[in-house]
């Protein structure tokens, strides 16, 4: 069964970058820290986030801008600016260049990855594209928008996760990729026999 479905496709993630840098700059950093093994197994999308930077970036002299930001914030992080205009934007890519397996975020796009699961299931967010399937955190931390925090971890997030703060976390990634190869290749199995049973029926 597994030769008639065909080659399992990669799993296939949506990158979120860092605050005031791009999706480049996460490309390069996850390409180049990131062992082979690992990069074989995955696709990630990288967009730019909405916003272009608003004030001075932490990466600057280091990575070339243009540099952007997902939403804006007080400095307790506790007001949010245009942050359902970033809810909309992730939704547009999500529509425009999905389906995708999961979410991968650094930083500032590790927040809204771990926010997100719980925002799409109480209708808050990403409510016209499939549920989020599995998380890939990198450096990530909380709301602390009262309002937000309650929507996003009021119920326990239910897809798998794999939060990693260093390079250790790698050795857990190839297990994690290779369950989720498992997931794909278990729902590329139901379309091929879905399809046997479709020809059998119109013959």
């Amino acid at each position: 069964m597994g030769s008639e479905a065909g080659i399992v496709r990669k799993p296939r993630f949506l990158g979120l970058h860092g605050f005031r840098t791009s999706g480049a700059i996460l490309k390069t950093q996850i390409e180049t820290k990131w062992p082979k093994s690992v990069l074989e197994k995955i696709d990630i999308v990288y967009p730019d986030a909405p916003f272009p930077a608003q004030g001075k970036s932490d990466v600057e002299g280091i990575f070339d801008p243009p540099y952007y930001e997902w939403f804006q914030f007080n400095k307790e992080f506790t007001t949010y600016t245009n942050f359902d205009e970033c809810l909309a934007y992730i939704e547009d890519i999500i529509i425009k260049q999905g389906p995708f397996d999961g979410l991968l975020g650094f930083s500032q796009g590790a927040i809204l990855s771990g926010g997100l699961p719980g925002l799409q299931a109480k209708g808050m967010a990403l409510t016209k594209v499939p549920q989020i399937k599995n998380l890939i955190i990198i450096g990530g931390a909380k709301f602390k928008n009262v309002t937000v925090a309650e929507n996003a971890y009021s119920s326990p997030i239910h897809c798998p996760s794999l939060h990693f703060l260093d390079e250790s976390g790698l050795k857990m990634m190839l297990s994690f990729l290779e369950r989720i190869e498992k997931d794909i290749l278990s729902e590329q199995e139901k379309d091929v026999c879905y399809k046997e049973e479709e020809n059998v029926v119109e013959a």
